[in-house]
Order: structure tokens, then C-alpha cells, then sequence
């Protein structure tokens, strides 16, 4: 039997190192404004407090696939 991983068939090609730099700081910044949010503003894009500060606290690393430039 043969295993084949189709995972990495998947991924996005890797962009230059100055697009990967540019899209971890946009990560930065979209993070720390979430944790700067007021609770109507969090209720008004449908996430709790506590969604917001786990979410803020995530290395800039740590982001899904769909936000990759």
C-alpha cells in the first residue's frame, strides 16, 4: 500500500522574503488592533472577548493558509 500526501500539493508557492516580512507585520498589526477592539465593536463582527484576546496572542507565525498573500 502506498501513502501519498496531498497536503503539500496544496500550498501556495512561497512569495519573495520581503512579502513574507510585509504580510507577518499585517498580521501583527490586524492582532493587536483585535485586542484593542471594544466589546460592541467585538459583538459587531461577532466574536467574544475571550475569541479576541486568544486570537491576539497567536505568534504572527500562526495564521491560516487563506491569509497568505
Amino acid at each position: 500500500m502506498t501513502l501519498i500526501n496531498t497536503s503539500i500539493a496544496h500550498r501556495r508557492p512561497r512569495g519573495s522574503i520581503l512579502k513574507t516580512v510585509a504580510h507577518l507585520f499585517a498580521v501583527h498589526r490586524q492582532r493587536k488592533a483585535l485586542a484593542h477592539m471594544d466589546d460592541a465593536a467585538l459583538e459587531d463582527i461577532g466574536i467574544s472577548r475571550a475569541e479576541a484576546e486568544r486570537e491576539a496572542k497567536r505568534p504572527i507565525w500562526d495564521a491560516p493558509e487563506t491569509w497568505r498573500c
